[in-house]
């Protein structure tokens, strides 16, 4: 009996679910340790594998419910990981280069496909025009790979994301209307009802997602279910982009844009975002596709092996001219031409959509009663070994290329990283501010800066076990935070009669240039906290000291205000910390409003020129009228300030009543108060001369890097 039921669990194809799922995982674990010794991307490995054992292959595994739903998961999951990571900024800045591609990537195919539907395989206009929309969009099969390297804010990168969105509505927007001609439907109510739909779909989307979100995050805590919440955006928008009438990877992207503000590339909700897709769905996506491909179709007959040869060449070359056409308008380099052929080149998801409506749709019949299709057996067999080559050029050309501007970027490093040393150091003595100050540090840090976070607790009492349990807690809870994150904090316990003390000597001991410090809405500045500041953690002369406040998670802050007083540029550690501000913008996505003085704005801005953030200057004068500025902020806004000490230069006298204020104003708002760390007298006059005057920001970055000596 126990030997029937071992036999029919290992009939083929697998039925029982538990041997489907571990053949399925087999395959994931093992595509990239494979094939990364012989160079082979595991993408292509993935759709090979999924061929090698589907129903076309030794018929392993079926192409069943389970299959499709997780595929088309994966498949919604790239595009939304697309929208999430890119660099907004960048995005808007190359909307009309993302349209120019979008053009050229959408026309030269379908021009090409049209002509060669029409006058070499002599099929009518409709038919031919049909035809043309499966080598116009194109799918980013390949996108995990830039991800993994880390090179998806490139501007090419971000130019193709937003021409596969133009180019994959333009082809499904043809079969819409195809298949409305076809069935007679194309008339003033069609057209009514697409462009409304459209329009709703995209307001509820890139309006109505954003606002659930900022209220969800601020709300729920609960990480799990903050995951939850965003596979539910992701579906939900795929559906509303159904319901509108264009492909639900459409609304996967645009939910992707929506939340890219809201879901931080620092934080441990990006982190699981990206691991789970890039763990489970898009590698059963990649999979799902490879069980479509059936080799054997293509010795059936010559026509099928005409007419996908045909196929290729329209579709790979038209890709191919437009990534060229692309590269040339706009002045690109030979990688970032190379890398917008590579992602734009693989033909899968639309053009599968396509493919099978086209031949599900019967136009008329045969004198011998045969079905005729609008798209024939072999249009569909075509485009079946279509996905496979396009899919496997797409692999190869992107990661060659990706690899290329890694290498270029590392060779170029100033606009990404700090030029000197950072080290941060998070005095935690509550676990209430455990979680505002990881998400504030993973915020301030640079690119290149890995394992330079720090966090203490000091025990300034007799040693015993329950303040040690206390402080192991604490600290167990950041570094559990940072590893969310893939990030490394080292927890630093210190026994110390006075905390203050134990503070300044972990500072000197691992030199330490910025020390966070979070105070609870609850309290403010309480006596006491405004005594440490002023007598203990300022008294330090090598590091930055940070206060922060933190009412609402950062991911939520649409808004900082950045107010900078007098002669702020003039202070040694200006440019320092000016770098975390922009960090916090780069790694949030938040927009900046800076104030300050002529002279302190154009410093900024001269700076700002080497860096795609987006920010506003405001000429402000009058520390007396600060409250003015205050009165500006709404929801969601958030304010940092640039303080000084009373021997420093840029040091007003209201920045002692400062305190008050934020505890008349600030008590439901975030804040951050940076103040600058004593540093040796230097030359400001020269330097800030020399930086103002600068054009090239290697230039800039030297300088820079001499003020920090």
């Amino acid at each position: 009996m126990m030997l029937t039921i071992l036999t029919a669990q290992f009939d083929l194809p697998f039925e029982d679910p538990v041997l489907k799922f571990l053949v399925v995982l087999i395959i994931i674990l093992s595509a990239p340790l494979l094939l990364n010794k012989i160079k082979v991307p595991h993408l292509l490995g993935l759709i090979i594998a999924g061929a090698v054992v589907g129903p076309n292959g030794f018929n392993v595994l079926t192409r069943d419910s389970s299959i499709v739903v997780t595929g088309t998961t994966g498949l919604l999951y790239i595009m939304f990981l697309a929208g999430l990571e890119i660099d907004l900024a960048e995005f808007k800045k190359n909307k009309w280069k993302s349209l120019g591609f979008g053009g050229y990537t959408f026309v030269i195919p379908f021009v090409f496909g049209i002509a060669a539907a029409h006058f070499i395989m002599e099929y009518n206009w409709l038919t031919s025009f049909l035809f043309a929309s499966l080598f116009s969009s194109h799918t980013l099969i390949s996108y995990p790979l830039v991800s993994k390297l880390g090179v998806v804010k490139n501007r090419a990168v971000n130019v193709t994301v937003g021409g596969t969105v133009i180019t994959d509505i333009m082809a499904l927007l043809v079969l819409a209307i195809v298949v409305g001609m076809t069935t007679g439907e194309v008339n003033a109510a069609f057209w009514t009802k697409l462009s409304v739909g459209i329009v709703l779909f995209a307001v509820a989307v890139l309006v109505g997602f954003p606002l659930i979100a900022r209220w969800f995050f601020k709300k729920v805590s609960d990480k799990i279910s903050q995951y939850i919440f965003v596979l539910v955006m992701i579906y939900f928008a795929a559906l509303l982009a159904e319901l509108a009438g264009i492909e639900a990877i459409i609304g996967a992207f645009l939910a992707g844009l929506a939340l890219n503000k809201l879901i931080p590339h620092t934080s441990s909700l990006m982190n699981r975002v990206e691991f789970v897709g890039n763990a489970i769905f898009i590698p059963f996506f990649l999979i799902s596709v490879g069980m479509l491909i059936d080799f054997t179709v293509f010795f059936k007959d010559f026509e099928t092996i005409k007419v996908a040869g045909l196929m290729m060449i329209i579709s790979i070359g038209g890709k191919y001219l437009a990534s060229i056409a692309t590269q040339k308008t706009f002045s690109y380099t030979k990688p970032e031409g190379g890398i917008i052929f590579g992602l734009s080149s693989a033909s899968a998801a639309a053009t599968l959509a396509t493919v099978t409506v086209g031949y599900n749709i019967i136009i008329g019949e045969t004198d011998l009663g045969e079905p005729i299709r609008l798209l024939d057996e072999s249009v569909l067999n075509g485009s079946i070994l279509l996905i496979l080559v396009s899919c496997t050029i797409s692999s190869f050309v992107t990661q060659k290329n990706a690899e290329e501007l890694v290498k270029q970027d590392n060779e170029n490093t100033l606009a990404e990283s700090n030029p000197e040393t950072e080290n941060f150091l998070m005095a935690i003595n509550e676990t209430s501010t455990v979680d505002p100050l990881t998400s504030l540090a993973l915020l301030l840090r640079s690119k290149s800066a890995r394992e330079n976070l720090f966090a203490v607790n000091i025990i300034n009492e007799v040693k015993n076990d329950s303040s040690k349990k206390n402080a192991e807690t604490i600290l167990g809870l950041a570094v559990r935070n940072g590893a969310a994150t893939d990030i490394k904090i080292t927890p630093l316990t210190r026994y110390d009669t006075d905390v203050m003390s134990g503070i300044s000597n972990v500072i000197k001991e691992y030199d330490i240039t910025d020390l966070l410090i979070a105070i609870s809405s609850e309290k403010g500045f309480s006596p006491s906290f405004v005594y440490n500041l002023y007598s203990g953690y300022l008294k330090n002369n090598t590091a930055n000291v940070l206060v922060y406040q933190a009412i609402q998670p950062a991911s939520t802050i649409q808004r900082y205000f950045v107010i900078l007083p007098k002669n702020a540029e003039k202070e040694p550690t200006f440019f320092h910390s000016l770098l975390k501000v922009w960090n916090i913008a780069r790694n949030s996505g938040s927009k900046i409003e800076f104030y300050g003085t002529a002279e302190t704005i154009s410093v900024i801005e001269n700076i700002r020129k080497k860096y795609n953030i987006e920010a506003r200057f405001i000429i402000f004068n009058n520390w007396t009228e600060i409250k003015k500025v205050f009165e500006k902020m709404k929801d969601n806004d958030a304010l940092i300030m640039f303080m000084a000490q009373r021997t420093m230069v840029s040091y007003l006298p209201q920045m002692q009543r400062l305190p008050d204020s934020l505890n008349e104003n600030f008590r439901d708002r975030n804040f951050l108060l940076i103040y600058p760390a004593h540093q040796k007298e230097w030359d400001y006059r020269k330097d800030t001369r020399d930086i103002g005057n600068a054009n090239d920001f290697v230039e800039i970055g030297k300088i820079v890097g001499r003020l920090f000596k």
